[in-house]
């Protein structure tokens, strides 16, 4: 995090609009370089764990979990990118307030998360996420479930990947093979 101007309003201001140009800029080189469209798009939940077979879940509590580890979301698939910068001006005013209390010294209360393998998909605290991203925090602490599936989820997943980790699933679960 810079140190600002010392007015958490107007820094809060200034970090909104720096978030929302870097993922300008992000999304510019990603057609630049003819990546796909949903490279950068955040994975939701659901389609995931619906792909991936869920197997069950159980409650870790409360842990510190890296950033870079979350990239996905239960419900607001259209608000951040994967990076978790917003991708709208409509989720301004919320992303202000909770930056410019930040700035503050104001302690952020735990985020809720899914874990699938080694990656978190947000359930609450999206903003939370954004703003801390973007003034540089490594770690947020979170309220982590974890959820177990038949297939495992791979840090490079995109959501073009889900019908192919859909049928992978139904494949092994038609077609028994050994275990090494």
């Amino acid at each position: 995090m810079d140190g600002g101007t010392g007015f958490p309003s107007a820094d809060a201001q200034d970090d909104f609009s720096r978030a929302r140009r870097e993922q300008l800029l992000a999304d510019l080189g990603r057609r630049l370089r003819r990546e796909p469209d949903d490279v950068a798009l955040i994975l939701p939940f659901d389609e995931v764990v619906d792909a991936l077979g869920r197997v069950g879940e159980v409650e870790l509590g409360l842990q510190t979990i890296p950033l870079d580890s979350i990239v996905g979301t239960v419900d607001r698939t259209r608000d951040f990118d994967r990076g978790f910068r917003p991708t709208t001006p409509r989720v301004r005013g919320r992303w202000q307030r909770i930056a410019a209390a930040q700035r503050r010294g104001e302690a952020f209360p735990p985020i809720s998360v899914y874990r699938v393998g080694d990656l978190h998909f947000v359930r609450d605290g999206h903003h939370r996420v954004s703003v801390a991203k973007s003034l540089g925090r490594e770690d947020i602490d979170a309220y982590v479930v974890e959820v177990s599936t038949r297939i495992p989820l791979g840090e490079d997943t995109h959501v073009s990947d889900l019908p192919l980790k859909d049928h992978e699933r139904l494949f092994r679960e038609r077609v028994p093979l050994p275990t090494e």
